[in-house]
């Protein structure tokens, strides 16, 4: 038998993402480090892309490349989490304006929230300028915007 990577599932509009906390992800105490969130947050992020059909080196590999930064990340820990945990990435992608992608995403263990974050991710033009996302991507994402489904 062999396992196979997952990018997750979808319950509605949210996109699951199950993530272990593993002794690396840790500080002394057993607790997650804060800035692995940015990471489990960032895997959310790909793997909704990923299970709707859109993967990175496919946007890098299109007639008109685009990538993503971060413009805004607005992060409110509640609980920590910690050293063998079974977290869950929840992720909805809420809007598109232009060349931002508004997202809202939340760690929980066991349907506990841990940590919530507001999220603004920009498409730009491989030399950085901002740009409008591509229409195989709007199309893709569109049905599972806030109102869009």
């Amino acid at each position: 038998m062999t396992d196979t990577p997952t990018s997750g599932r979808f319950d509605g509009r949210d996109h699951l993402l199950p993530v272990r906390v593993y002794y690396e992800d840790t500080d002394f105490t057993g607790v997650v480090y804060h800035a692995n969130y940015v990471r489990y947050l960032e895997r959310g992020r790909s793997d909704f892309l990923r299970a709707i059909g859109i993967g990175h080196a496919q946007l890098l590999e299109d007639a008109a490349p685009m990538a993503f930064v971060l413009a805004e990340m607005k992060l409110t820990f509640l609980k920590p989490a910690r050293i063998d945990d079974a977290l869950t990435v929840r992720t909805q992608y809420d809007a598109i304006k232009g060349p931002r992608l508004l997202i809202s995403q939340i760690i929980e263990r066991d349907g506990e929230p841990l940590c919530r974050a507001e999220v603004t991710a920009v498409c730009i033009h491989l030399d950085g300028r901002p740009r409008r996302p591509s229409k195989a991507l709007v199309e893709a994402v569109t049905p599972w915007l806030a109102g869009g489904a």
